[in-house]
């Protein structure tokens, strides 16, 4: 029984978000019986399909040999956290934000490993996380979030890069700025291993690296909110409150429940998708369960340095705010 407690435990631990939308679905039930209408087919099947050609390219090592060429091409420390951080803005465009970060984030631990500066990788793996986030604003397929919205929308695949231009704009200069607090000193990279992709079992590891518990989450979270869209009480709330108020609901919801479970919520019960797009997108920009890209890179930190997790959460945090509190202004200014 205490081992079964502990898997379960352990479970919990590695798929929070999963777990709790599983639960509140499950308690949901109790009140109204769930529908399979509820569940968004498409947005299911377009995440799955997305999360197969990254897969694909992620096993083939297609970005990391791209990247490992451009690297031999950094003379120094600032130049390296630069294009470190900047290599997750562009990857998360194409990859969304999470891959890119399962890929980028470790190689930049053993990269500055190699040349001896450990000390930058908080400051780097925060902006890098930062730079995912805001990267996969650049199209509707860059983030789970985007996909929910994209495909309960009728807005055009490229307005949704002119909705989120200016934070996108504002961002990159934030982050190009934040880079220079990094003393330029020169290094030496070195060769790394050159890398050949293990074709042996290709298919299996691309499907058996497909974010299943992802794609189980998006099912909960369509029951549970087609529920409570059903429930007077919370149809007849969430409606008054958050009809006009769609960004700032967007952005406090996205700190608690994550940017997935806000988007999709928000949209059952506002067809302002313009601001829903705006405020979750923010709302990335936040505390650690914000989005799921910001558990991910506090995860790895965790597992390769335990004894600066808290240092790592007070500086992530910090850079976080400070980019939540600039999109907002540009809200209410615009």
């Amino acid at each position: 029984m205490d081992g079964f407690k502990d898997k379960l435990f352990d479970f919990i631990k590695d798929e929070p978000i999963f777990s709790i939308s599983l639960a509140l679905a499950v308690i949901s039930c109790f009140f109204i019986k769930p529908r399979l209408s509820y569940i968004n087919w498409e947005t299911i099947l377009l995440l799955f399909v997305i999360m197969l050609v990254v897969e694909v390219l992620k096993n083939l090592a297609v970005f990391e040999m791209l990247v490992r060429r451009l690297l031999a091409k950094v003379n120094d420390s600032r130049a390296l956290v630069c294009f470190l951080v900047f290599a997750c803005f562009f990857s998360s465009i194409f990859i969304t934000n999470d891959v890119s970060l399962i890929v980028f984030v470790p190689f930049t631990i053993l990269t500055l490993r190699r040349i001896g500066r450990t000390d930058l990788i908080i400051f780097t793996v925060s902006l890098e996380t930062i730079a995912a986030n805001v990267g996969c604003m650049v199209l509707p397929i860059g983030a789970p979030h985007n996909i929910v919205l994209y495909t309960a929308s009728s807005i055009p695949f490229d307005s949704f890069f002119l909705i989120l231009l200016p934070y996108i704009a504002v961002s990159l200069i934030m982050l190009l700025a934040l880079t220079f607090i990094v003393s330029p000193e020169e290094i030496n990279i070195g060769s790394m291993e050159k890398i050949e992709p293990d074709m042996k079992n290709f298919l299996k590891k691309v499907f058996s690296g497909i974010d299943y518990f992802l794609l189980l989450t998006f099912i909960a979270l369509f029951i549970l909110i087609g529920n409570l869209e059903c429930i007077p009480f919370f149809n007849i709330f969430f409606k008054s409150h958050i009809i006009g108020n769609e960004v700032l609901w967007g952005v406090a919801a996205s700190q608690f429940i994550s940017n997935v479970p806000a988007a999709m919520l928000l949209s059952s019960f506002s067809g302002n998708y313009e601001a829903i797009i705006i405020g979750v997108n923010i709302g990335g920009l936040g505390t650690l369960v914000a989005s799921m890209a910001n558990l991910i890179s506090y995860r790895i930190v965790q597992k390769e340095f335990d004894e600066l997790k808290i240092r790592y959460l007070v500086e992530f945090t910090i850079l976080n705010v400070l980019f939540m509190a600039v999109m907002l202004a540009i809200y209410f200014l615009t």
